[in-house]
């Protein structure tokens, strides 16, 4: 199978602030990486552009070996990859299960007057029903099946966030700080659990995250360190926390302690 996704030279300009300035990368299957870099650095503009919110001015981008630098968000997500954002959105007059029940594709019979009369009729209702709880039970959430989602601490709403994504069967998953604002054991909880995504099912994972000493003892695989929408670096762990470039950079310091 080729890799789930390859950027090659990609450019996202605003009128004349150049946000992303050539970067490329390629993310192989069953992959966790983390992408880093201070505020501003053009981290979430690459990844707005890989998930198609916005057109790239130069670039490409390869989704399982097809083009996908100027497809639309739902035609990427179709090919295998699904995204989250850094302020999660889930719908708050819902509980915890019904959000998930909501992103899965093709949810109707071929005749979907019957799939409303008899929502439950078919085995694969059920199937996605118990496809959720499973979700939850992997992110250790499942006793917050039926809260309503308005009730959910930060922390939890991202969970509830990854989860949803998940429903949806990517083969790789791209996340926006997804421990932005969550207290420190949950961060670590989270974290523990994407790890175990990528390691029982092949799952990639690409996650920004801003907190480098953070990422460095995560379980990542590798690192990417963006700065000023450049490239800085691309290694692993004890490669990038040995960089003397990354910790000028990205620190503004001489050295970094060891974690």
């Amino acid at each position: 199978m080729k890799n789930p996704l390859k950027v090659s030279g990609l450019i996202k300009d605003f009128s004349g602030l150049r946000a992303v300035d050539g970067i490329s990368f390629e993310i192989e299957g069953g992959e966790f990486v983390g992408l880093i870099g201070p505020n501003g650095c053009g981290k979430s503009t690459a990844f707005n552009c890989i998930s198609g919110l916005l057109a790239p001015s130069n670039g490409q981008i390869v989704v399982f070996g097809e083009d996908a630098t100027y497809l639309r968000p739902d035609q990427i997500q179709s090919m295998g990859i699904t995204r989250t954002f850094q302020h999660t959105r889930l719908w708050r007059e819902m509980t915890v299960i019904e959000n998930l029940l909501v992103p899965p594709r093709q949810q109707f019979a071929p005749n979907p007057i019957l799939s409303f009369l008899r929502p439950r009729s078919r085995p694969a209702e059920r199937e996605r029903v118990d496809k959720a709880y499973e979700i939850l039970d992997s992110l250790e959430i499942s006793h917050m099946a039926h809260n309503m989602s308005s009730e959910l601490s930060g922390g939890q709403s991202k969970l509830v966030d990854i989860g949803r994504a998940l429903m949806g069967e990517p083969q790789c998953l791209l996340l926006d700080e997804p421990v932005a604002g969550v207290a420190g054991p949950l961060a670590e909880k989270i974290f523990v659990n994407l790890r175990n995504l990528v390691s029982e099912q092949g799952m990639s994972v690409l996650v920004i995250e801003h907190n480098m000493d953070f990422i460095l003892r995560t379980g990542v695989d590798k690192i990417i360190v963006m700065d000023h929408g450049k490239i800085l670096m691309l290694g692993t762990p004890e490669e990038v926390m040995a960089s003397r470039a990354v910790t000028e950079a990205y620190l503004g310091v001489t050295e970094v302690q060891a974690v």
